[in-house]
């Protein structure tokens, strides 16, 4: 069969991430739905927001897995370790109901300014708040907001990591070069993305929901002759809501009543594109900013290479 099908003959596999943050954010500062209502010195613990966040693992994450089992769905929950050291039995729940515990970073907070050890350290001490509540090493990796830094492979390289998430070029996934070592792509999505859409561009749950139907439906339609795979991205605190979650069971219900619509975890996706013997390759672009960075020095801002 050729490589730009799925090997079970699935015309389009939909991947869905289910990000365990809340607990794992800043103390102090802005963020959430009430940012913009004060003029609230940022120094000061904001309880509205904190309170907004814990929604998340005390009723957000409960409400979305009952949604998985209703529909037969497995997911992957990229998870931040302090998030998981505030509600372990949330994210052992996780993994005993099926579903994939990948690794978001020991906070939530950016990692791109941290050197080779520091960076090292903070995904490491992920990987052990994984391993103590739930007794499963993560093999996937998401940064915050999908910022790491010209190191981040290797050090996922090193730490047995399988596949990354912090791309969204393709609609498939593909392999790249870590150091003459192979490493999975599995892109994540932009604008399949209740952060995005909800909390930035506050669309309707209808908008969105018409969004996710038209992206599955040229997917679907392109998955005919190449091989493709739709990215949905859902967090705690957000897409946990009630009619949130009832929006997005409609769209579901609706994709999978298309013949040859497989719902994968990004580390099935990751041990098919391993398995291709002819698979999609690319470029690694950590490994053209660290060689920019080794000729210029170190700059914020960086070209396009």
């Amino acid at each position: 069969m050729s490589k730009t099908y799925w090997p079970d003959g699935s015309r389009l596999v939909i991947s869905i991430s289910m990000q365990m943050e809340a607990g794992g954010e800043a103390p102090y500062g802005p963020g959430g739905p009430f940012s913009g209502f004060i003029d609230m010195d940022p120094t000061y613990p904001d309880f509205p927001t904190k309170s907004w966040y814990k929604y998340g693992y005390r009723e957000g994450i409960q409400r979305m897995l009952d949604l998985w089992d209703r529909l037969g769905i497995k997911v992957t929950s990229h998870m931040v370790g302090s998030a998981v050291d505030r509600a372990p039995e949330v994210a052992r729940e996780i993994v005993e109901r099926g579903h994939e515990a990948a690794a978001h970073g020991r906070d939530w907070v950016q990692q791109y300014d941290l050197d080779y050890e520091a960076e090292k350290k903070f995904i490491q001490d992920n990987i052990d708040s994984v391993r103590r509540a739930t007794g499963k090493v993560p093999v996937g990796y998401n940064g915050a907001a999908m910022r790491g830094t010209i190191n981040t492979l290797k050090i996922l390289q090193e730490l047995g990591f399988k596949y990354f998430i912090d791309d969204v070029s393709r609609d498939e996934p593909f392999l790249i070069k870590v150091r003459d070592k192979d490493m999975a792509i599995v892109p994540y999505s932009l604008n399949l993305n209740d952060i995005i859409q909800f909390e930035a561009y506050k669309f309707s749950t209808g908008e969105y929901e018409q969004q996710l139907k038209d992206e599955f439906d040229q997917l679907y339609e392109e998955g005919a002759s190449r091989r493709r795979m739709m990215a949905i991205s859902t967090h705690d605190r957000i897409q946990g809501r009630p009619y949130r979650v009832r929006s997005l069971a409609r769209f579901l219900e609706y994709a999978s009543k298309h013949k040859g619509v497989t719902f994968l975890r990004k580390d099935e996706i990751a041990d098919i594109i391993y398995s291709d013997p002819q698979p999609l390759r690319d470029i690694n672009e950590h490994d053209a900013w660290a060689e920019w960075e080794r000729k210029n020095g170190k700059q914020k801002i960086l070209p396009i290479v």
